[in-house]
């Protein structure tokens, strides 16, 4: 009431400020009148047409590494020029508007022909065929806006002085199913194309440089089959939102170390929204949860090594030589290198891969990483546990043993064990060391049957063949080899297996452990790939996963005399002129290396040889041993003139290393 009397007071000033007050109370009442009760429906209509769209955005693959921090595996920014279809609405539209004048123009000519014809007006069911129906309409807006995007593509082609079409069944698709999402037209630009792009005042209208995350393997084809290669898959992983409306690419590891350890280097894919007009235009975005990036995976594998490996393997028959090398370190089971031929580019399969790098890898064969995962004949390098047997046994290395001559071929030996086991030595006396050097068959299946086969057998297992290593790569074979004498065991299958045929299959890698154990004097180690995992961001605490060296995995249990008796053998073998295993010796000179050359028969079904299995496994230092190559090639000449230079080689490259400065508790020095 205070209020009112004040007002009836002659005051023109208070009675203008009160006005004014109550002019601006009107206002905001039909403000709010307006917005509540007259533009309530539209503001309703528009909620309804608009929705979200969640997309899954893939994380950052983790990296990999060497043992000295090389990248052997990594992600890098690529560039694609992409159309962003919202900004083409409105040409779209326009473009739109004129075909369908221009076709309706078409058809109200054709109507005014009919009427001239029929010299009469048309009926209203008869004008209905010269009106565009929902079809024709839907065909020229899909027609207009393929003009529109290919004359934007046009001008992106100018600008980057490189060819570019427009794929209609492509954009399309992507039209009625991705319209939110931008549509790359030109992939993975290289610099020059960027520079080229950028330096442009102005850009097309729709398109831009948008960046994402590639795979990308530094080295190629090296180490290929441990690292593996990825495959697209956009699926959601244990931890994550399993419903997208779209989900950008994204990559699993098939085989190899990215398959092994896919959960770790993938990380966890993040949430974005997008709101989408009633169209499916895309009209804002948000990101709900950032993307966590995958762990780093650091091996245990020396790239220096790694490459110098390859390099001896692919000088035997260049590219498409069938064979392995695996390098351990024979007093941890580190494994410092690990190669296989013929190999693959893992960057083939980012983003797919083409139909004829698909056909030549499945021509060769390979995918397959013949260091672990196909099994061969160890041939005579099994010899080297045969004599492990005898000798423990109670086998005279010192007696002579007479090795008959071949009647078929009076050259070479012979012994006369079920169908006969043919010599490539010469016939005559043979003690342990020289029937080593000289690789004699006919010594070794006396000896193994001197032996029994259930001490080899049981010798054998204790290298634990016939099992996996256990290696995270998904191409881990078992080999094959007897668990015991099976019904029906003669002296003759005795013979061939003391000569390291049927019934021993093995990988390289299971010789690898063996080389490491009679290196080591006895300790079978379980092999080793990876050193640890650690956080690609080591400030926000997270502390690496270390995977320490597992204990021995078992023990050979032979003498310390059988053991050195063997060194020595295996030592004649590469120093010896004569030894088959020589050629090794030149190619490392001054490291006394031990080793055992091999050669296994390749046979059909029906008996006749189609191929055979070359090998050299060895180990050095001579008396303080570090290392273990073992080397194995496809239709080689023999053990001593195909794999031992290549182990030569290897070991060359290992002094190398050691001279660029010794690393602590046996390992190679981190650079």
């Amino acid at each position: 009431m205070l209020i009112f009397d004040q007002l009836k007071r002659d005051d023109p000033q208070l009675r203008a400020v009160a006005v004014g007050m109550l002019c601006g109370l009107g206002l905001l009442l039909a403000g709010l009148w307006w917005v509540q009760i007259v533009s309530s429906r539209d503001y309703r209509e528009s909620l309804e047409t608009q929705a979200f769209r969640t997309v899954r955005i893939p994380a950052v693959r983790g990296k990999i590494l060497d043992r000295n921090g090389t990248i052997l595996a990594e992600n890098q920014p690529t560039y694609n020029v992409s159309l962003y279809l919202e900004e083409l609405r409105k040409p779209f539209d326009s473009a739109y508007l004129q075909e369908a004048a221009s076709a309706q123009a078409e058809l109200k000519r054709q109507a005014a022909d009919e009427e001239s014809k029929l010299h009469r007006k048309l009926t209203k069911q008869e004008r209905k065929q010269f009106l565009l129906t929902t079809a024709q309409k839907a065909a020229l807006r899909q027609q207009a806006r393929y003009e529109v995007a290919s004359n934007v593509v046009m001008q992106v082609s100018q600008r980057l002085q490189k060819p570019l079409w427009l794929d209609r069944t492509n954009f399309e698709r992507h039209y009625e199913t991705r319209l939110a999402l931008p549509y790359a037209v030109l992939a993975n630009l290289d610099t020059a194309s960027i520079a080229r792009f950028e330096e442009q005042s102005t850009s097309p209208l729709g398109v831009d440089l948008e960046v994402q995350s590639t795979r990308v393997y530094p080295y190629g084809l090296t180490a290929a089959h441990m690292l593996g290669y990825l495959h697209r898959d956009d699926r959601s992983v244990e931890g994550e939102e399993a419903f997208f409306s779209y989900r950008l690419p994204d990559f699993k590891g098939v085989v190899g170390v990215e398959a092994g350890y896919d959960k770790e280097l993938r990380g966890t894919a993040g949430a974005k929204s997008v709101l989408v007009n009633n169209v499916g235009y895309r009209q804002t975005e948000n990101i709900w949860t950032p993307a966590e990036p995958g762990h780093t995976v650091v091996l245990t594998i020396d790239l220096h090594v790694q490459q110098a490996a390859e390099h001896a393997l692919q000088s035997v028959y260049g590219p498409g030589t069938r064979g392995a090398v695996v390098v351990m370190d024979v007093r941890n089971g580190d494994i410092l290198a690990m190669a296989s031929s013929p190999t693959l580019n893992p960057n083939s399969f980012i983003p797919r891969i083409s139909t004829q790098e698909y056909q030549r890898i499945a021509e060769l064969h390979a995918d397959k990483n013949r260091a672990t995962y196909e099994n061969y004949m160890p041939g005579s390098i099994f010899k080297t546990v045969v004599g492990l047997a005898a000798l423990d046994n109670g086998w005279n290395p010192e007696k002579p043993v007479y090795v008959d001559a071949n009647p078929k071929d009076p050259a070479h030996g012979y012994i006369a064990i079920g169908r006969g086991i043919k010599d490539t030595v010469t016939p005559g006396w043979y003690d342990f060391k020289k029937a080593i050097v000289k690789s004699s068959n006919a010594y070794f299946v006396r000896a193994g049957i001197y032996a029994g086969a259930e001490r080899i057998i049981r010798l054998a297992q204790h290298l634990h063949f016939g099992e996996a290593a256990g290696l995270p790569t998904r191409q881990d074979a078992k080999g094959k080899f007897p668990k015991g004498m099976e019904p029906g065991w003669t002296e003759a299958r005795t013979g061939n297996m003391s000569i390291g045929q049927d019934p021993v299959w093995v990988t390289p890698l299971q010789i690898a452990v063996l080389a490491s154990a009679l290196g080591n004097k006895g300790t079978v180690l379980w092999p080793r790939l990876v050193d640890r995992i650690e956080p690609q961001d080591p400030t926000l605490g997270e502390q690496p996963v270390v995977f320490p060296h597992r204990p021995p995995r078992d023990e050979l249990g032979v003498s310390t005399r059988s053991m050195n008796i063997l060194h020595e053998a295996m030592l004649a073998e590469t120093e010896d002129a004569e030894g088959t295993g020589h050629p090794a010796a030149l190619a490392a000179p001054g490291l006394r290396i031990c080793g055992k050359t091999g050669t296994a028969q390749v046979q059909d079904v029906e008996g006749h040889k189609t191929g055979q299995t070359t090998w050299f496994a060895s180990f050095a230092p001579y008396g303080d041993a570090k290392w273990a190559v073992v080397v194995m090639v496809e239709d080689g000449v023999s053990g001593g003139t195909t794999c031992s230079p290549v182990a030569g080689a290897v070991y060359h490259a290992l002094l190398e290393r050691e001279r660029m400065g010794a690393g602590k508790n046996g390992t190679l020095a981190k650079q």
